[in-house]
């Protein structure tokens, strides 16, 4: 797609795809459990999204920065592997959550009214529902941070400007992320009156800044070597994850910490990062995105079946019946992530590549005619 080489695979990357994925699941499917409390990590779940949009600047960092740097960079090439990554299944699951509302309204069944706000369609289809341009939170509400990610898709060659001069400096790039990412946390949320971690389609296109930007600026401290004490840094970083989330702290300081955790988890050999690098982990890992798409719709048809069954008419169910409901979020992603996602993608970039080729054959015919 873009005449880069392929950087090395970080396999314990991929498995915490699964992790940050697994946090929002729970958060969003907590309500639906017949207990009368909310852990207050749980309650956090939401930031397993800043964990993605950091993942997402580190990552494409590491696979782009240096041929955007170097001028060997198609930033058309690119976002069109960003488009075959993402769109196909933001597509299906925007329709088939189209599908299941309308089917619900003729069952009678309670769903949101805003489920089907057709005037968000059009945003909707253009991956802009998250840059304020929705007049409501519809359809697939998790899919504004793939609109979130659009943003910085398109955005990524100022991104790939900064970081790239600032590459023999990476310490002064990390510093200066976070003091830019903490300053703008900071003024969004005595502005807005709530914390920009929590923005969704009114703000999520500005939510991923301060993420991104961390996340290129840690690429650059991988980039001039993995760090020492991979290991021991990860599991002292996943601790203060999870102990900030725990204990409440303000969001920006749960998600410098997870900054650390991609590092360290970046800088440990495939070799040594156990069960993080292992084919079930890293399978898991490559669902998540479906995983994450596949979750609303999940739970609106299965929290449905369910209190059908038991008779719960609140949908708040035993922890039994809660498993089920929410096995039934992998179990879609499997069958989305094996019949959309990664067909398509293949698809998608097999079209391309076949256009650059034949673009390429005209181009030389026509140079010695």
């Amino acid at each position: 797609m873009t005449p880069v080489a392929t950087p090395p695979d970080l396999r314990a990357l991929t498995s915490l795809r699964f992790l940050a994925a697994a946090w929002v699941v729970l958060y969003t499917a907590w309500p639906h459990l017949a207990v009368g409390f909310t852990p207050v990590a749980v309650s956090k779940g939401y930031l397993g999204v800043e964990v993605f949009f950091v993942l997402s600047g580190f990552i494409l960092s590491h696979v782009y920065l240096e041929a955007a740097g170097e001028k060997r960079y198609s930033h058309k090439g690119f976002l069109w592997a960003r488009i075959a990554r993402v769109y196909p299944l933001h597509l299906v699951t925007l329709f088939g959550m189209v599908g299941l509302g309308i089917a619900a309204g003729v069952a009678g069944l309670d769903v949101d009214a805003s489920l089907t706000d057709w005037r968000s369609l059009p945003a909707q289809l253009t991956m802009t529902h998250a840059w304020g341009l929705a007049p409501s939170s519809a359809f697939n509400h998790p899919s504004w941070s793939i609109s979130a990610e659009w943003f910085a898709y398109l955005t990524f060659p100022a991104f790939a400007f900064v970081a790239w001069r600032l590459r023999q400096f990476p310490a002064v790039a990390v510093v200066l992320a976070a003091v830019v990412g903490l300053g703008i946390w900071a003024v969004f949320e005595r502005l807005a009156g709530f914390s920009l971690t929590e923005a969704t389609f009114r703000w999520g296109a500005l939510r991923i800044v301060p993420c991104f930007m961390l996340g290129c600026a840690l690429y650059l401290v991988y980039r001039r070597g993995p760090i020492p004490f991979a290991g021991p840094v990860a599991l002292l970083s996943g601790a203060a994850v999870i102990a900030s989330a725990s204990l409440g702290l303000w969001d920006p300081i749960t998600v410098l910490f997870a900054g650390a955790l991609i590092l360290a988890l970046g800088s440990l050999a495939n070799d040594k990062a156990g069960v993080f690098a292992s084919k079930a982990g890293v399978y898991l890992g490559e669902i998540s995105y479906s995983i994450y798409m596949v979750c609303a719709p999940a739970l609106l048809v299965s929290t449905n079946v369910a209190a059908k069954l038991v008779g719960a008419d609140d949908k708040r169910f035993h922890v039994i019946v809660w498993l089920a409901v929410v096995a039934a979020i992998p179990v879609a992603a499997v069958a989305t992530y094996h019949l959309v996602e990664r067909p398509a993608r293949k698809a998608l970039r097999g079209w391309a590549d076949k256009n650059r080729k034949a673009s390429g054959a005209t181009k030389a015919h026509t140079e010695l005619a």
